[in-house]
């Protein structure tokens, strides 16, 4: 499991996270929503060791991702950030085969070669592999990085809002990929999300934050109601049960 314990971030005197403490077990999809600003990003990136904390700790599986070798955490858990752009020109199969870089070191093995077919077939990108990633649809792209980040082979994978700039297809479509992961794949994935109705649809658990303090957390039966959104977002709403899943609307 991911253990976050007061973990804490400012830049200067702006307080970014707020002493936040939770829990992340094993399995399913857990999605981390709140408005701009409410910290969601930066906590993701404490985790994954991208950011320092100014303090408090972080344990995935007990090791410290402070002090943890790089070779060591990168086989444990592995993150998508928001901004994704490599400027080198790369094809298709050489992006995804960085995913094997901590066990490969640039040398691809038998092993390492199979995992990278897996997650290009996994990613439905066959076709593509042969292409430069400047060739590809903004779909397609991404479809790529999240192939390189599931061919890492880790237990945790963090997505930090891997539908910025997809259409409602390719938007759905890399949640079902993402709920697949999780349920067929055995991964633990979190994912940073703005959309309420994907976190509310995919989710199996949801950390809902404000002003960089974890507001709540729990189901989606739980965080999808109106008096939690409407205290986080400072905004009407209004939800529906449609086949069993909680819909929001905000439109007055």
């Amino acid at each position: 499991m991911i253990v976050v314990s007061n973990v804490h971030k400012t830049y200067g005197d702006r307080i970014v996270v707020n002493n936040v403490s939770l829990t992340l077990t094993r399995g399913g999809v857990t999605s981390i929503i709140g408005p701009n600003g409410a910290g969601k990003s930066t906590l993701l990136s404490m985790i994954a060791r991208l950011l320092p904390m100014s303090a408090g700790s972080v344990m995935v599986d007990g090791m410290d991702v402070t002090n943890t070798p790089s070779h060591e955490l990168a086989r444990r858990l592995s993150i998508l950030r928001q901004d994704n752009h490599i400027a080198a020109r790369l094809s298709v199969y050489d992006l995804v085969s960085f995913g094997r870089f901590p066990y490969s070191k640039g040398k691809l093995t038998a092993d390492d070669l199979r995992h990278i077919d897996e997650a290009i077939a996994h990613l439905d990108l066959q076709e593509h592999a042969n292409r430069f990633l400047d060739e590809l649809s903004g779909g397609q792209r991404q479809r790529a990085f999240v192939a390189m980040v599931l061919c890492q082979g880790t237990d945790y994978v963090l997505f930090d809002e891997p539908l910025h700039n997809l259409d409602v297809r390719h938007a759905t479509g890399m949640m079902k990929i993402l709920k697949h992961a999780a349920e067929e794949l055995g991964k633990t994935v979190v994912v940073v999300l703005h959309d309420i109705n994907f976190a509310s649809t995919y989710s199996d658990h949801i950390i809902a934050m404000k002003d960089g303090n974890v507001h709540q957390q729990g189901t989606p039966d739980d965080i999808i109601r109106k008096d939690v959104l409407e205290d986080i977002y400072c905004t009407p709403f209004d939800i529906h049960l449609i086949n069993d899943r909680r819909i929001v609307t905000y439109y007055e």
